[in-house]
């Protein structure tokens, strides 16, 4: 007999593990973006956001995995049409033209490249003998660097590199050969070179000042050191909530946004950091847990990839904001202030949510 729990769980498709970490993250997210910037109306904003988001995850949730199957190629084109758009009549902002405004509404294409690529190439993975072979793989290949280009071309980086890594990580569970990993990396090594050739001026100069972000302290420098002061003032237990000074002088750029973890640390220190990489990785054991019980292949390599994507973004955030990455504006999945990236990513675990609830029950 099932207990009352798992019924009710999967009669109205939650997983109560993934959505209690989920609530748990967004509010210290909610939280700490009040500290940031306490005098505006962000907060209002992003709680609405965040409200409409989880009402889109949870009627995702309710939708079965071979529904999103059967989207997936139509999907990934209607988000390839949008991205080509965004290069044609794009809104343009600080310098780059990533935004499709609607006028009633502005949002980013590329967001939703984030679930398409992944279950595209799910889809494709599925239908063909795994582990896949070399050959087999030209056309996961194709259709992953096609939308990457597109992106980086906008230019938005990050988002490039969530979609790169979004569709290689479908290739990696399908259990592809550790020769073809090493191949891979292999090749993206000797194209470093290029692809510094191929970069703007800004982008080789956030790579540089990485290793010396003392050389230019006053401009492309300057986020570092003070994202870095910021984190290393806050200590074991940081200086408390609405007294940090980093953030509350205006001394951290982007402080609602990328750097909002150097704002986290100042306020709660090394304890309340090491709370929050807790219950990231309490989101992501599960995620991968979920991906572990899918009952098909489909839905392991899907889940597979969307709850790793999530450590990618975390991964890179903190890399930025630590100073061990350079700068490529990904948010902090669930405490950033954000709009286009809130909605996809909670769709994301409204996918994990249906994966896992809409399995076949069979008595124990």
């Amino acid at each position: 007999m099932f207990s009352k729990p798992r019924l009710l769980s999967t009669k109205i498709h939650l997983d109560w593990p993934l959505l209690i970490g989920i609530i748990c993250v967004s509010l210290l997210g909610l939280i700490i973006l009040y500290s940031a910037k306490p005098e505006s109306d962000v907060i209002e904003r992003q709680l609405l956001r965040l409200l409409i988001a989880s009402a889109l995850m949870i009627a995702i949730a309710q939708v079965p995995p071979r529904m999103f199957k059967s989207i997936a190629p139509g999907l990934y084109c209607f988000a390839l049409i949008l991205l080509m758009s965004v290069l044609i009549i794009g809104h343009v902002s600080k310098g780059a033209q990533r935004w499709l405004d609607l006028w009633f509404v502005r949002f980013q294409p590329a967001e939703l490249m984030k679930i398409a690529v992944p279950m595209l190439i799910a889809r494709y993975l599925d239908n063909s003998l795994l582990p896949p072979k070399a050959l087999t793989l030209l056309i996961p290949l194709g259709l992953i660097l096609l939308p990457t280009l597109l992106i980086a071309k906008q230019p938005d980086l990050g988002t490039a590199l969530l979609i790169l890594s979004s569709g290689l990580l479908v290739i990696f569970f399908s259990g592809v050969s550790w020769q073809f990993v090493v191949s891979l990396a292999a090749t993206v090594g000797f194209s470093v070179p290029l692809l510094w050739f191929l970069m703007r001026d800004y982008q080789r100069q956030r790579i540089m000042i990485l290793f010396n972000p003392e050389s230019d302290p006053l401009g492309t420098g300057y986020h570092i050191i003070q994202s870095k002061i910021a984190i290393g003032s806050g200590g074991l237990f940081g200086k408390g909530w609405l007294n940090g000074s980093q953030s509350h002088l205006e001394f951290l750029p982007e402080r609602t946004t990328d750097f909002i973890f150097a704002v986290f640390s100042e306020e709660f220190g090394l304890v309340g950091c090491l709370i929050l990489l807790a219950l990231y990785l309490c989101i992501i054991i599960r995620g991968l847990y979920i991906s572990a019980q899918a009952q098909d292949t489909f839905s392991r390599l899907l889940a597979g990839s969307l709850i790793m994507t999530l450590f990618v973004y975390v991964f890179v955030n903190i890399g930025m904001v630590t100073g061990v990455l350079p700068v490529v504006g990904i948010p902090l999945p669930l405490v950033s202030y954000g709009g286009t990236s809130l909605v996809t990513l909670m769709a994301s675990f409204g996918i994990l949510m249906s994966i896992h609830t809409h399995r076949s029950l069979l008595p124990k």
